[in-house]
């Protein structure tokens, strides 16, 4: 985890972090196996995962480090700390009922997308897709529908930060590309497509999700396989039900 230009860091946090997120990553290891991984000492390691430990976020089976459900805890926090996250919830489920597919609310943070609500219908996929999880926003149709709402500044800013990494071939890795997509979104109102850009097989429409000042809280999406979406149900059908449920979503924000 790089530190951020101009701001003061505690180098020690930024490991706790890294021993976090390379916890997450390989699901759990023993010290020596978590400081290979991380090309730090041995020693270093342990006192972090002891700190985490007594601190509750860190559980030990037998040799075995891994992250306990105290981050369970902030994360629900976090989620319905925010009014407007939890309105969602709702309009999620009431997508994926509607469309049989798998439904999303995604937000925008550090210039990622993040899944706040996934729901899954009667003919969804099951994808990599799950609440909490982190992607970059050029490769889904929430994402681009997100992007799209924002200044050019702010897209700019996000490419130079996170790049356009490729999933697929079919990923927009060219920014000039990115921007012209997000021109025609604009034009579209807001509704973007996803056509196997995240994963082999799986396409999406999406469209933003604004708060009373205008600007853009996150993005609905539904996502299906391939031979479900398709021609007029990818382009017409789908995206009515996601503008008509953004509309609604972004009425309950205005007057709760």
């Amino acid at each position: 985890m790089a530190a951020t230009p101009n701001r003061r860091t505690l180098a020690t946090t930024e490991t706790s972090l890294r021993v976090i997120e390379a916890l997450k990553d390989v699901g759990g290891a023993r010290v020596t196996e978590l400081a290979e991984e991380m090309d730090l000492a041995a020693s270093t390691v342990y006192s972090h995962l002891a700190t985490l430990e007594d601190a509750g976020y860190v559980i030990k089976d037998g040799d075995t480090y891994r992250l306990g459900l105290m981050f369970l805890d902030l994360g629900e926090h976090v989620r319905k700390s925010n009014e407007y996250f939890s309105l969602a919830e709702s309009k999620v489920e009431q997508l994926a009922e509607e469309t049989g597919g798998r439904a999303h609310f995604i937000v925008e943070e550090h210039g990622q997308g993040v899944y706040v609500y996934t729901k899954s219908g009667k003919h969804a996929v099951k994808t990599f897709s799950r609440d909490g999880r982190r992607l970059g926003l050029h490769r889904t149709a929430a994402g681009k529908a997100i992007l799209a709402a924002l200044p050019r500044r702010r897209v700019e800013e996000i490419i130079e930060r996170h790049g356009l990494p490729r999933r697929t071939s079919n990923t927009i890795t060219d920014p000039e590309v990115l921007f012209e997509e997000l021109d025609a979104i604009r034009a579209r109102d807001g509704i973007a497509f996803n056509k196997e850009e995240q994963l082999r097989g799986v396409r999406a429409a999406g469209a933003p999700v604004r708060g009373p000042d205008g600007s853009v809280i996150g993005a609905l999406s539904v996502s299906g396989p391939t031979h479900r979406m398709k021609d007029e149900r990818l382009h017409e059908e789908v995206p009515n039900v996601i503008l008509g449920t953004a509309n609604e979503l972004e009425l309950e924000i205005e007057y709760a």
